[in-house]
């Protein structure tokens, strides 16, 4: 009997590993596996990677390399990340965390039509067991909250996507599934809100701060701030003009205040530095170039748009991609390291990743190596590759959540005295 499994179990979070065994083949049988999985809008994401039996019939993914298919060597959750939509430019979504990565992994014969000899499916949740998701419409503010399950106390962030559209929940959820209270907001677009804006506030991303320290199990003194792309310079902007911010993740973002001008108070405290998208180069893929879109920040005509983060109190982890298309992330986070040193600040670390794209997300997802850029309308190239790329988003999760835990000062009295 032929038999396919995934342990420690077929049911998971999207951010643990399993392990693939199969078991009952030939002696040095060679086989085909397989995975796919359809995301919330339909699109199809599959892989394919050639494998061969040992001398007792038996596969073990931890162990056994690949020798021809979607990636090549010992890659335990190679098949996962190396899922390709059927579709050119997609990328996999899965935006509400009520509804979980499905997988099915089947083993096929190499030759002929590859007829099945096993499958198993493996259920990926993005929300664990007992974590509280509470969509909030209160005030100004429009996001989701997630409060992990037990008494508390725990540390508070505030997590940032995209700034308007749907929201995204995955790594909300996650986070929350790791023992933190995470609410995750939108700037326009979302539920009531405008569709389009012409500024942005940091009043509405101060009062989502004031609403998270208030709820009940939240025990930091001040939040975390956790954010990529386009949102990495509002956080930037976040921790430096608002007070409670102890701990903000910046991942492939820019130094400058970038496309909407930034008020706070009615005032306007930062310009917008601007993009010029006749710079974007076609590609033969069918998506663009778009890495020198951007104005420089660093030009003398620019240099109003840098966010002065040296006026900071709370710690920062940089993180950047060394071969993001979508803009030079690796540069200005060369720029913010300068600019902290410069002013014998140590409130830093930082982290690059040689190989890796843009979307640096909870690990095991499908790669994306282009989709549609809601600022350039068209699909772009987002950089990387998806062996190294996957490598990356394994180490920035585990450092994400390491940089929480050692930067948020969770008090238990604070707590005690709101329950």
């Amino acid at each position: 009997l032929i038999r396919l499994r995934l342990l420690p179990s077929a049911r998971c979070l999207f951010d643990e590993p399993i392990q693939v065994k199969v078991s009952g083949l030939r002696s040095r049988q060679v086989v085909a596996l397989r995975a796919r999985s359809t995301d919330e809008r339909g699109v199809v994401f599959s892989s394919s990677a050639t494998y061969r039996a040992d001398g007792s019939g038996k596969i073990d993914l931890v162990s056994d390399p690949s020798l021809s298919g979607s990636y090549v060597g010992v890659e335990p959750m190679g098949l996962l990340w190396s899922m390709r939509p059927d579709t050119l430019h997609k990328k996999f979504q899965i935006k509400n965390s009520l509804n979980p990565h499905v997988v099915r992994f089947s083993v096929h014969e190499e030759e002929g039509e590859g007829r099945m000899l096993a499958e198993a499916t493996n259920e990926r949740i993005l929300i664990g067991d007992g974590v509280i998701r509470r969509p909030v419409k209160e005030g100004n503010i429009r996001g989701v909250l997630f409060t992990p399950p037990g008494r508390g106390p725990f540390p508070a962030v505030l997590e940032l996507y995209i700034l308007g559209g749907a929201l995204s929940e995955k790594r909300a959820s996650l986070l929350a599934s790791r023992g933190f209270v995470v609410l995750s907001v939108v700037a326009y677009g979302h539920d009531d809100m405008p569709r389009n804006i012409k500024e942005l506030h940091l009043d509405y991303f101060e009062e989502a701060i004031q609403f998270l320290k208030k709820q009940d199990k939240v025990g930091s003194k001040g939040v975390g701030v956790l954010t990529i792309s386009k949102t990495g310079d509002v956080a930037l902007s976040i921790a430096s003009y608002l007070p409670d911010v102890e701990a903000t993740v910046w991942i492939n973002g820019c130094c400058a205040n970038t496309a909407l001008p930034l008020y706070y108070k009615k005032s306007q405290i930062l310009p917008a530095l601007m993009f010029d998208l006749s710079k974007m180069i076609p590609t033969e893929s069918g998506a663009n170039m778009v890495k020198n879109v951007l104005h420089n920040p660093l030009a003398e005509e620019n240099k109003a748009t840098l966010v002065p983060i040296e006026q900071a109190k709370g710690r920062f982890l940089f993180a950047a991609a060394e071969d993001d298309l979508n803009w030079d992330t690796k540069a200005y986070m060369d720029e913010m390291v300068e600019r902290l040193k410069h002013h014998g600040k140590e409130n830093f670390e930082s982290v690059s990743y040689p190989g890796a794209g843009h979307y640096l997300e909870p690990p095991y997802g499908p790669y994306c190596p282009s989709s549609f850029h809601w600022l350039a309308c068209k699909a772009v190239l987002w950089g990387g590759g998806a062996q190294s790329h996957a490598a990356a988003e394994v180490h920035l999760w585990k450092k994400i959540q390491e940089f929480f835990r050692a930067h948020l000062s969770v008090d238990a009295a604070q707590t005690i005295a709101k329950l």
